[in-house]
């Protein structure tokens, strides 16, 4: 397994502070968005039935989310570009689970380019100031390179 550099202007922009955000293996995703789910969602093998719910933006106040236990979406303020010959991986800080949280996400396919989700799971009350580094993205080569890369549904989402 070969990881990539934790950062690369090819692969990362609108992130708030390079020197901050890059770590060892790594690089920080921060806070643009906190969203709640409207209604529940419909997930089914070919997608044919696919129904993604709408998601309720919960405004910040005093630069900051208050936030009860429960379950949220988080959108990243960077966009990133897989490259076609690696993957990511999204884990949570370590801080984010000692304050009883955590946030789970998807691989990030070869190709992958958009400013993604990650669901952040609340479990005691947790107060988030904006730009908050909650995750970090890892980067992992793969032994091939795609030529096509990611082309499903949430490419260039939220550029």
């Amino acid at each position: 397994m070969v990881f990539l550099p934790p950062f690369s202007e090819e692969i990362f922009s609108e992130y708030i502070n390079e020197e901050i955000q890059t770590q060892i293996a790594g690089f920080d995703l921060t806070t643009k968005e906190v969203m709640k789910l409207k209604k529940g969602g419909i997930l089914d093998f070919d997608n044919n039935k696919r129904h993604i719910p709408e998601y309720k933006n919960i405004n910040s106040k005093g630069n900051k989310w208050i936030l009860k236990p429960g379950g949220y979406l988080i959108r990243y303020n960077e966009i990133i570009q897989i490259p076609k010959n690696s993957i990511g991986l999204v884990l949570p800080r370590s801080s984010l689970m000692r304050c009883g949280a955590t946030l789970c996400s998807a691989v990030w396919d070869p190709g992958y380019k958009g400013r993604g989700i990650g669901l952040l799971i609340v479990t005691t009350k947790i107060t988030l100031y904006e730009n908050t580094r909650l995750a970090q993205i890892i980067l992992i080569k793969t032994e091939k390179s795609v030529s096509e890369g990611y082309s499903g549904t949430y490419q260039n989402e939220n550029t």
